[in-house]
């Protein structure tokens, strides 16, 4: 009897089958491509507030102030520093991305010990050069043991 093209004459078969390893790197191209943006979009890592209502928002802007004071702007493309005495001097950046992207939306992340005053003056800055569209980030609240 004759062998086929894919066994050996002691009846093992001589080629690798690669359609699972296909299968496994596909599957986590996708996972990488599902996460990725997810992970891009945090930004700067404040220590934001918490609240029991609101829900997840997508912006390309994101602004965020630190605990010093400081204003980090965040975009896909650029991140930049601030200091808290020199916020206002972000404004023609702010500009330039209304420009370029005049639907946009902005999300402010202001850190738990900012002043209300600080937060405030970012939202206004937004707003001045034409975002009307922002929200204010937030962790969700936790429940506590006593409430369902």
């Amino acid at each position: 009897m004759a062998s086929s093209s894919y066994q050996d004459e002691g009846g093992t078969i001589s080629e690798i089958n690669v359609t699972p390893l296909v299968d496994v790197v596909l599957v986590l191209l996708v996972i990488f491509m599902v996460t990725a943006p997810m992970i891009a979009a945090q930004g700067i890592l404040v220590d934001s507030p918490t609240a029991g209502t609101g829900a997840a928002v997508q912006g390309s802007l994101r602004l965020s102030i630190t605990d010093n004071g400081s204003l980090v702007i965040t975009t896909d493309d650029i991140e930049q520093t601030f200091a808290a005495d020199n916020r206002l001097s972000a404004t023609g950046l702010l500009k330039k991305f209304q420009a370029e992207h005049p639907d946009s939306k902005a999300i402010i992340a202001g850190d738990k010990d900012v002043s209300h005053g600080a937060v405030m003056e970012v939202i206004d800055m937004v707003r001045s050069v034409g975002i009307e569209k922002f929200a204010l980030r937030t962790k969700p609240k936790l429940p506590s043991n006593g409430e369902n």
